[in-house]
């Protein structure tokens, strides 16, 4: 019966420990650029740690409930060894988020990261301290600090999508990361001069208090448009017509902000969705705006809205 008692207790612990969780993240990691003599375990190894890290932390004080984690996805590609234990690649991230009413799941994010080197030793800890990111060894540091900043990113996108700047504790913790990064001379894409789009410039971009209305844009996006969709499409889809052209505006005002790209690089296809079903007279307003936002899909948006 102690047995039977203490067996319970474990179940329970275990899955109120899972319930807290925030994030169910799939990692994995692609090495078949790595033709060196390199032992190709290592990479499996590499990528359980990475799914242990992410998924068994909490990110938050808030409590989620099995249903309501955030589903991600984290792709390290990696091209080429630098040298012993030193890898170069990228990293492409995708989260979603439920919509309201459906089993339909929204991109929040959908992006690539070009530029990642670190160091790894096989089954070394991956770990995580917010106040001492660099570590003894940067080019350690640097693989969990990345990680690590695309956790609370993705943490701030979804709570903004549920309230007003909701996500703002988790773009000020990403910040922290980005003010202590691991610095090397391999190492790039925590600085303003590593190029306009990048790790410095996307978190700069959700944290300046002159672009307050990214966050209104997506809050209003989600909560009075994708998640009224069930209650009314018509209101929805005129909400976020209204939304997206406010974006338009903010982009014309401050061109060439990375914030505005990396929206609109998960929405596409969702955008087309939306508005291919729209009123006749709705579309071609649509098509303009999404048009003007994403020049590289207008030829798609016009074929498939129209």
């Amino acid at each position: 019966m102690i047995k039977k008692i203490a067996l319970l207790f474990s179940v329970v612990f275990f899955w109120s420990f899972i319930q807290a969780q925030e994030l169910l993240v799939r990692v994995t990691v692609n090495a078949t650029q790595i033709n060196s003599s390199v032992d190709k375990k290592i990479f499996t190894t590499l990528q359980n740690q990475l799914n242990n890290f992410l998924n068994s932390r909490k990110w938050t004080g808030d409590n989620f409930k099995q249903n309501e984690r955030i589903n991600c996805s984290f792709l390290l590609t990696l091209e080429s060894v630098v040298e012993q234990n030193v890898y170069k690649g990228s990293l492409t991230i995708q989260a979603a988020r439920p919509v309201y009413g459906s089993t339909y799941q929204s991109p929040i994010v959908n992006y690539k990261d070009p530029d990642i080197t670190f160091k790894y030793i096989e089954y070394q800890p991956i770990d995580f301290n917010e106040n001492q990111v660099q570590g003894i060894d940067p080019l350690i540091g640097n693989l969990s600090a990345t990680f690590a900043f695309y956790a609370y990113t993705i943490l701030g996108l979804d709570y903004d999508s549920y309230s007003p700047k909701g996500g703002d504790p988790y773009f000020q913790k990403a910040l922290k990361i980005v003010n202590n990064a691991p610095e090397s001379g391999s190492i790039s894409g925590w600085k303003l001069f590593d190029g306009i789009r990048n790790r410095y410039w996307l978190n700069e971009n959700l944290v300046n208090n002159k672009y307050n209305i990214i966050h209104d844009v997506f809050y209003a996006y989600y909560r009075n448009g994708m998640d009224s969709l069930a209650v009314s499409d018509l209101k929805a889809r005129d909400n976020i017509l209204k939304t997206m052209t406010k974006l338009l505006a903010f982009n014309q005002e401050n061109s060439n902000t990375a914030i505005v790209q990396f929206f609109m690089q998960s929405k596409t296809i969702e955008l087309i969705g939306v508005f291919k079903n729209a009123s006749l007279e709705s579309k071609p307003k649509a098509v303009e705006v999404l048009s003007a936002l994403d020049i590289a899909s207008a030829q798609r948006f016009k074929d498939e809205i129209k």
